[in-house]
């Protein structure tokens, strides 16, 4: 009978054990960084359907908010290498267009007064448009700390005229004037 309960507690005890306390989430969006407000320097996405998160570049986080010539210019990018080396760049911006907290921002095309999604594989860059466009919603715009965060997705076609979709995308920054 001693042999029977030992044996019952070891295989309870095995069954019960996990070799790994910290196990990697299998739901994409769970390996994002989380929506924070803070300044945590974070920036992550699903690019169609795959976790992007930065790294393994020079600049590979980057992220302005500048008054030039009496008009505002926001840009915020993140970049990583592929398999083959080569980098990709998922990015906003707005170009003499001010950003405020709390609102969204359609994500159009790269002119004057728009704000604007960005891809970019290798060196050559692509841009949202009327026809695959999406938003960005800033949900915190802190000027005493340089903190901007917020959340974005769009869809967007590279020059291969491959439409990529970029979704659930967050970033808690600390930014440059």
């Amino acid at each position: 009978m001693k042999h029977i309960i030992t044996l019952i507690f070891i295989t309870t005890f095995l069954v019960c054990c996990n070799k790994d306390d910290n196990p990697i989430p299998t739901n994409p969006v769970d390996q994002l960084p989380p929506a924070t407000q803070t300044g945590a320097n974070t920036f992550g996405c699903l690019l169609d359907g795959q976790v992007f998160k930065p790294g393994l570049t020079n600049n590979s986080l980057d992220c302005v908010y500048q008054f030039i010539d009496n008009e505002y210019y926001f840009s915020l990018q993140g970049n990583k290498r592929d398999t083959n080396n080569n980098i990709i760049l998922v990015g906003l911006s707005t170009k003499a267009k001010q950003i405020e907290q709390n609102n969204t921002y359609q994500l159009l095309e790269n002119i004057i007064g728009n704000a604007y999604g960005t891809y970019a594989y290798a060196t050559i860059f692509t841009y949202t448009n009327q026809i695959n466009s999406g938003e960005l919603k800033i949900t915190k715009l802190d000027f005493t700390n340089n903190i901007v965060s917020g959340t974005f997705w769009y869809d967007i076609k590279d020059s291969q005229n491959v439409v990529h979709q970029v979704r659930d995308g967050r970033f808690d920054m600390q930014f440059t004037q």
